[in-house]
């Protein structure tokens, strides 16, 4: 296949060798990014970001590339051991503010968490929420009064 573009200089060893071989997994497939992309759930920019070291791959991912690649058992075990070194090692950005800090889930990957948060509703007084209470009770209350002296 086409030759690859240099990983960016600082990447910790463990994601260098982890993305060299993801890389070499692929040009043994013989296919295109736009290839390996409709034989597996991720896009051919993914893969681009993937293979090119600017984001970590997911897991499932990993996997979807090894059994296209053919591998199976203890081959495609391995890659996936690298890939839980990688993500270990994988430089993550600096966060925004402290207030950031709350996004520290386990269950979400850090990349996934790259976009801004969306804006929180804004409450209002307790006291306003309790005025408009009474007001749709009294309403409430009206219409019943009113129908049944309407309706006897």
């Amino acid at each position: 296949m086409g030759a690859w573009q240099p990983l960016p200089d600082g990447l910790p060893s463990e994601v260098r060798h982890f993305v060299e071989q993801l890389r070499q997994l692929k040009d043994g497939t013989g296919l295109s990014l736009a290839a390996l992309g409709a034989r597996t759930a991720y896009s051919k920019s993914s893969w681009q970001r993937y293979l090119n070291g600017v984001q970590p791959p997911p897991r499932q991912a990993v996997a979807a590339l090894c059994r296209v690649a053919g591998l199976a058992g203890t081959e495609a075990e391995r890659h996936v051991v690298r890939w839980e070194l990688a993500v270990e090692a994988w430089p993550r950005p600096a966060a925004a503010s402290p207030a950031d800090a709350y996004e520290d889930d386990p269950t979400v990957p850090w990349w996934d968490r790259l976009e801004e948060p969306a804006p929180q509703p804004t409450s209002r007084p307790a006291g306003r929420l309790l005025l408009y209470a009474v007001l749709l009770l009294l309403a409430l209350l009206l219409t019943a009064v009113g129908g049944a002296l309407a309706f006897g």
